[in-house]
């Protein structure tokens, strides 16, 4: 296997150059504005930070309590944070718990005993250097909930990690469920803007049985998706209909979404030769150079099975994937006129500032490209404007299959935080 030239300095410059860039009336008005949650990285030499739940990487990490207001410690229940750092250094770093509202501002009316049974600032202790990589890193990882850290509350929550000397190095965000409430979902294409076009009617119903509430627009909030795309969340949105124990939105204007097209997909599974969705893999000297075959204008919809914008660390081995898959320069290209700034968009992509992923066009070549350092694996990603909307070499076709997701959050007169009651992945 070829070496990376150069030491540790050469890589973590590398890296730098790729990643630039109260009262209840008073937290409705807080809420007013769309929900942010997502996994941030601070520190350029942290890459490919992952959280999963189980094994379930197509969503972002939602925990559930039990009946008894715990969380289970079996592995397929228990979140996973990996992360790599781009040296053979060990770096001592801790991580930090916080309990946050519906809004992901910090719970300033609980105390940490309220959520947390153990401890918190633990030290992360699980780590391994790279093996045969060009790019040398070490694989770090710990999960939540532990034998020394449990959450006893529902709600949102985020975990900072610290450097030895106090540095911010990223922040991961999840959910943790207490299932009182029941969600359905369906989807259609007949919209009030169009029918069978290119948008999507969302409804939905949330049956809240014994749940004691006497005001629902005060005490319950509601979050809607789709792909997980916080940045277009739609929040608090108001029912049309609400019965003694149901609460219904049905042809409701503010829950009708773009439609999109399905998300373009690859893999790089062998730094040696081309795997699914690559034109070419090369070595250049330095780095390996991965082509994903050119994004192109797409005029109609063509049925295809993607992820929707998650993405799995992984390579054809299958064994080791943390340590063994190397890091390569990606190279994206999008055929297309000018038509203004152009973003890469998919769960990967929340991690470091939003400029890392935007496309920038050729004008001699008549194309957009961006180059990104990214880790061996499946990755499935869409193509999108500034202002988060589909991109119009992507198009928008009702045909498009979508995630779609629920919160569903509750806090009652005399709660002092807001818990979430109510969750729902469905696809459409």
């Amino acid at each position: 296997m070829k070496a990376i030239k150069g030491d540790r300095i050469t890589v973590l410059a590398t890296a730098v150059t790729l990643a630039r860039t109260m009262t209840l009336a008073t937290m409705l008005t807080l809420l007013a504005t769309p929900a942010q949650a997502g996994n941030k990285v601070y520190a350029p030499n942290i890459q490919s930070l992952t959280t999963v739940v189980g094994d379930d990487w197509l969503n972002r990490p939602v925990l559930t309590l039990n009946t008894n207001g715990e969380l289970s410690l079996k592995s397929d229940q228990v979140m996973t944070v990996r992360f790599d750092e781009l040296s053979h250094t060990y770096q001592r770093m801790t991580y930090h718990l916080e309990h946050c509202e519906a809004d992901w501002t910090p719970s300033t009316e609980l105390f940490e005993s309220d959520w947390l049974q153990g401890f918190n600032d633990l030290q992360i202790d699980d780590y391994e250097n790279s093996i045969n990589t060009s790019v040398q890193y070490t694989h770090y990882q710990f999960q939540i909930p532990n034998e020394r850290c449990q959450l006893k509350m529902s709600g949102n929550y985020r975990i900072t990690i610290y450097s030895d000397e106090g540095e911010k190095l990223m922040e991961v965000e999840f959910y943790v469920v207490e299932p009182l409430v029941q969600i359905s979902m369906d989807a259609t294409s007949n919209t009030d803007i169009d029918y069978n076009q290119s948008h999507q009617q969302l409804s939905m119903n949330v049956t809240y049985g014994n749940l004691r509430i006497t005001n629902t627009d005060e005490e319950l909030y509601t979050v809607v998706m789709k792909n997980w795309q916080e940045a277009g969340a739609r929040t608090h949105v108001k029912p049309n209909y609400i019965t003694p124990r149901q609460l219904v939105w049905q042809h409701n204007r503010q829950l009708i979404f773009d439609a999109g097209n399905e998300y373009h997909k690859y893999e790089i599974l062998d730094t040696d030769h081309t795997t699914m969705g690559l034109d070419r893999i090369a070595w250049d000297g330095e780095h390996y150079q991965a082509y994903p075959t050119p994004a192109t204008v797409r005029r109609n919809y063509l049925t295809d099975v993607d992820a929707d914008g998650a993405f799995c660390i992984r390579n054809s081995d299958r064994t080791e994937s943390d340590i063994t898959c190397d890091y390569v320069m990606v190279n994206y290209t999008l055929e297309a006129p000018d038509n203004g700034p152009v973003y890469i968009d998919g769960h990967w992509t929340i991690h470091q500032p939003r400029d890392t992923y935007q496309m920038h066009y050729d004008p001699t070549a008549k194309c957009y490209r961006a180059t990104i350092l990214q880790k061996q694996g499946y990755y499935s990603y869409q193509l999108l404007t500034e202002d988060y909307r589909t991109a119009p070499s992507e198009g928008n076709f009702y045909q498009t299959e979508n995630r779609y997701q629920a919160l569903i959050y509750y806090r009652s007169s005399t709660d002092r935080s807001w818990r979430l009651v109510g969750y729902q992945c469905a696809q459409f």
